[in-house]
């Protein structure tokens, strides 16, 4: 286990900001945080990274106590916040020579080095470009070169892809696959769940501390898939639509939403062809019936309570 947590909780006075935190990630997986604003994703990033301290329980890297054994545990990571600091009065080749140096690589290999992860993270081009000229995409692909100079084994992203672009993001999440690819172990957290389930191994949903899910987007697709529920698409008046699919055997629940007639479906309700059915014996029109897909943020709406510290 590469990284470990054991009843993992942080306290500032009154406020639980973790509560009994069991984490447990594998060495190569690429484990995405999901979780509101609040939730504790930040506070377990930074006790992970030696930044904090937990109140009690333990936090395990690379089979490295927290607290005890920090020191070893620094150069085995590359932590990236969700800010990207200081410097920005440097060019970006000083900027990630400087970083360099404080982790004693010097001479021709800092030089290659440097290369190499400007070449990585495609900013060859800007390597003599002022920090502070580049774009918040630029800044954030800056900030993961940096922390892979040292070839740390697992990698600490907090909100990487945050306030980006979309093609900012793209750019992200190709060489975040890239950086998998080579044999890091990422821990990621993001409120740009759809990409998550792109891009990660498995998952964990944290809410008020508390850890609700752990394991692969799979499973907590299954999870959240509690009955069918349907879009209706129809010309007619919604309401009158919607009443009429309301008083029908194997119906739940039906409302209206943008423009659809939104039907769903008791959980042991597997066939809805009875709904264009009902509808054409009322004389009702159909433009189109569709299923309602479940995806990550769909599971993440349905596995949370919505709670926030």
């Amino acid at each position: 286990m590469i990284i470990q947590t054991i009843n993992l909780t942080k306290r500032y006075g009154k406020l639980v900001a973790l509560n009994n935190l069991h984490l447990n990630i594998n060495e190569g997986e690429c484990f995405g945080y999901i979780g509101p604003n609040g939730a504790g994703k930040t506070t377990t990033i930074r006790i992970l990274a030696t930044l904090l301290q937990p109140t009690w329980g333990e936090a395990r890297v690379c089979d490295h106590v927290v607290g005890y054994e920090s020191r070893k545990i620094r150069p085995l990571i590359g932590y990236v916040p969700d800010f990207f600091g200081a410097y920005e009065d440097m060019v970006v080749q000083e900027y990630l020579e400087f970083f360099a140096s404080a982790y004693n690589i010097t001479g021709k290999k800092r030089r290659q080095i440097v290369g190499d992860v400007l070449e990585l993270s495609d900013l060859s081009h800007k390597h003599d470009a002022l920090v502070d000229s580049l774009s918040r995409g630029m800044k954030q692909r800056l900030s993961i070169a940096r922390v892979l100079l040292h070839d740390p084994q697992v990698l600490l992203l907090d909100e990487p892809a945050s306030g980006l672009d979309p093609r900012a993001r793209i750019e992200i999440r190709e060489l975040l696959k890239e950086l998998h690819r080579m044999g890091k172990t990422i821990l990621i957290s993001s409120h740009i769940l759809p990409e998550l389930a792109d891009l990660c191994t498995s998952i964990g949903i944290l809410e008020q501390g508390e850890l609700i899910y752990q394991g692969s987007v799979a499973e907590a697709l299954r999870r959240a898939r509690v009955g069918s529920v349907v879009h209706v698409v129809t010309p007619d008046d919604h309401e009158r639509v919607r009443q009429v699919l309301a008083a029908l055997s194997g119906v739940q629940a039906t409302h209206l939403r943008d423009g659809l007639v939104i039907v769903e479906l008791a959980s042991d309700t597997a066939d809805f062809s009875f709904i264009a059915q009902a509808m054409l014996a009322n004389k009702l029109r159909i433009s189109e019936i569709k299923q309602e897909e479940v995806n990550l943020e769909t599971a993440f709406m349905r596995l949370t309570k919505g709670i926030v510290q």
